[in-house]
């Protein structure tokens, strides 16, 4: 590791969304020992959304390291998992998302765990991030998307999201990076006819204010209900839009 300074957090502070995070600032190799915490505690979080009992066929669970202000920057920022005797580097996507790993050895060694990322303290802020699911052949269809759109609302209001207790689902947004080429993403209709839609910048998730994307916002209310949307390339993440 370089001589950057380092951010070490609680993992189970970690999955609390919207909470602050317990942050120590360190030089290189030095780890205090709040900093550690059982692997079984945060087991217990993660495994939430595996048994979770409602439809989820068409949503996924993330970790997502989120920036604090649209200044920060997310590249080169990366997250290392250290266990007593391994160390395992997790990869983030380019919207700041980590699946965590589920390893019944280190449940069963209970673990001690700590996170790290490579920037100044105070700089990024974790959340738990609930999206839908990509598809492998970049067809979608339009029932889906709203079935899928009402499991990441469901989902959110089981776990007590209060943010999201009065909102509807009002459509999808696909999201890819800023740099990249605009995306092309059409409206398949029922007759074959094929609609190009609009290319805009915003966020790729229905709270998120500092990550800024190109999207692609599917708004129910301006398509019929049935349908596909049609994507040339796969987007970055594909989230729920909840007004």
């Amino acid at each position: 590791m370089s001589a950057k300074r380092i951010l070490v957090l609680s993992l189970l502070l970690l999955l609390k969304a919207g909470s602050a995070a317990a942050q120590s600032n360190e030089p290189d190799g030095e780890v205090q020992d709040g900093a550690w915490m059982s692997y079984r505690e945060a087991y217990k979080l993660m495994i939430r959304f595996e048994k979770y009992g409602k439809p989820k066929q068409f949503i996924q669970s993330h970790l997502q390291v989120v920036p604090r202000d649209k200044s920060v920057p997310m590249d080169g920022v990366r997250m290392t998992l250290i266990g007593r005797s391994a160390q395992l580097d997790i990869a983030l996507d380019a919207a700041g998302r980590a699946v965590f790993p589920l390893q019944k050895s280190a449940y069963d060694d209970n673990a001690r765990l700590v996170l790290v990322l490579n920037r100044k303290i105070g700089m990024y802020t974790f959340q738990p991030r609930i999206s839908i699911a990509p598809r492998a052949d970049g067809v979608y269809e339009a029932t889906d998307l709203r079935i899928a759109c009402e499991q990441v609302l469901t989902y959110l209001r089981y776990i007590g999201d209060s943010a999201v207790r009065d909102k509807k689902c009002a459509g999808v947004i696909f999201s890819y990076a800023k740099n990249a080429p605009d995306p092309v993403v059409r409206f398949r209709g029922v007759d074959h006819a094929q609609s190009r839609m609009r290319v805009e910048e915003g966020g790729a998730f229905h709270d998120d204010t500092t990550m800024t994307f190109k999207t692609v916002a599917y708004h129910f209310a301006d398509w019929p209900e049935r349908g596909q949307i049609v994507t040339q390339t796969a987007p970055v993440a594909i989230g729920a839009m909840l007004k």
